[in-house]
């Protein structure tokens, strides 16, 4: 089915947009605070980069018990009014904003929109996941013919149902057991009439961090959504930690096996707003890095280096730096982009790029440009940028990549196409050059990669010090579902 407009980036998922990676999830959680899910609605603005399908906020007050609020569309259309705000009363909330990384990856669902809800022989309980649990299909299978019965299409739902059968004695460590049949990717927060909860899986690879605001505290995806509400940013929740705050304070504790970590490095890379601290370093400094990694290690002679904005400035500016080549904004990006009125032709869906990016053909016409991007999934974005770069009279065009080549799907929470449709998979870098057909290609190596986040000797072969399976083939996780279906791993000499 077309789009009902042409601005509605929904359409672009399988064209333009989707030639980007999506993270799927944004979850942030409140306690001790008046008003506790009008904090939460901050911290989702925060997060929206993302996911921007939808969002939800539950909260909880003593007297009015649970509330909740699912929309689609964007924090700010819909948890600013006061009208909504009013409908979630008291001290403790938690939020989460989506797109769809398991289960229907059509239309969005309203019963697919977390958090989730369950209410059991304790007290009610929420939960927001931010991840992907790579056996659910075969958990859902067991647990429907155990008598559970499933509202959602969402790998999430698992939880509330694993959580629902254990015998354990209260929900923090219900929790703990569901969690422990859990493989795959989670940070989650949840609450209880007055527990918030937190949980990283025992690789981390998903981010989760905690805060103090006022005499309260909070659970966050990124350090950026804690600035917004003026909280302090104490420390990240650890890889298999699990805290329960309390009017009492703060409890932690580690349910599960200790493993080494396996952050998702792609997090450093593009998935965290760049004023976001990760692993105590600055995500735009790290992003800076990597373009004078990129400087060092395919330096081309040219007249500008021009980013692919937004996510390309940072690495930009870096391989400016470091190469000497002047900086400059080369490509515009259209601030504004948003719903109209106007019923879409098939020549407005095919402006695609152009839609959003436009270029600054006054300082473009008769350069030598180089372009840095933060990833090629596809290739065809970068198609159509060189192409309006070339319209513009650039003389020369030459991509430089601020991650490796992307040859494998991610199943850890992350919307990748199918492993066929990833340029990196079925072409070598030459070949993509000519694909793309600009004057040379060039992407950061792995071990550059590592050494702009910080391990200065790159990437440990035999125990890597994060998740780099989209680039490498290497899982921490194995993707039993997907091996179900048919997915074939590397093999292990290759």
């Amino acid at each position: 089915m077309p789009p009902a407009h042409p601005f509605d980036t929904s359409y672009l998922r399988d064209s333009d947009d989707g030639d980007k990676l999506k993270e799927e999830c944004g979850v942030f959680g409140v306690i001790g605070v008046a008003d506790a899910a009008n904090f939460v609605a901050l911290g989702l603005h925060a997060l929206q980069h993302r996911g921007q399908e939808a969002g939800g906020i539950v909260s909880h007050h003593p007297d009015a018990g649970f509330q909740s609020a699912r929309r689609f569309g964007y924090v700010r259309d819909n948890f600013t009014s006061q009208d909504v705000m009013e409908t979630l009363p008291g001290p403790l909330a938690i939020g989460h904003v989506r797109y769809s990384t398991s289960g229907n990856k059509g239309p969005t669902a309203i019963r697919d929109v977390q958090p989730f809800f369950g209410e059991f022989a304790m007290g009610g309980a929420a939960i927001a996941h931010n991840g992907n649990i790579t056996n659910a299909e075969a958990l859902r299978r067991e647990l429907i013919e155990r008598g559970s019965i499933f509202q959602s299409s969402s790998d999430s739902e698992c939880i509330i149902h694993l959580m629902a059968r254990s015998l354990q004695r209260n929900i923090p460590e219900r929790m703990e057991d569901a969690l422990r049949r859990v493989e795959g990717a989670f940070s989650v927060v949840a609450m209880t009439r007055t527990k918030l909860i937190g949980v990283r899986d025992p690789l981390g690879v998903r981010p989760l961090v905690l805060g103090k605001v006022g005499d309260g505290w909070a659970l966050s995806s990124e350090t950026c959504a804690l600035d917004i509400i003026g909280a302090e940013f104490v420390r990240e929740i650890e890889p298999g930690e699990m805290v329960v705050i309390t009017s009492k304070g703060l409890e932690s504790h580690f349910p599960f096996r200790r493993q080494a970590s396996r952050f998702c490095i792609f997090e450093h890379v593009y998935f965290s707003r760049p004023d976001s601290i990760l692993g105590g370093r600055s995500v735009y400094e790290t992003r800076e890095n990597i373009g004078r990694e990129l400087a060092k290690e395919s330096p081309v002679e040219a007249d500008l280096v021009c980013p692919v904005p937004d996510s390309g400035t940072p690495a930009a500016i870096g391989f400016s730096l470091e190469s000497g080549i002047p900086y400059a904004m080369g490509i515009i990006r259209n601030q504004y982009m948003g719903r109209t009125f106007i019923e879409p032709t098939e020549q407005i869906r095919n402006m695609g790029v152009r839609l959003k990016l436009n270029v600054n053909r006054a300082l473009i016409k008769g350069k030598r440009v180089i372009l840095v991007d933060d990833s090629v999934v596809r290739g065809t974005t970068s198609r159509k940028i060189k192409e309006m770069i070339l319209d513009a009279g650039a003389k020369e065009v030459h991509f430089r990549i601020a991650s490796p080549p992307t040859a494998w799907p991610c199943f850890y929470g992350v919307d990748t196409p199918q492993r066929e449709k990833l340029l990196a998979a079925t072409m070598s870098e030459d070949e993509m050059r000519e694909h793309l057909a600009v004057d040379s290609l060039k992407f950061i190596s792995l071990d550059g990669l590592y050494r702009a986040v910080g391990e200065t000797k790159g990437r440990d072969k035999n125990c890597p010090q994060y998740c780099d399976a989209c680039f490498s083939g290497e899982y921490p996780v194995t993707p039993a579902d997907q091996i179900s279906h048919g997915f074939e791993m590397k093999p292990a000499a290759e």
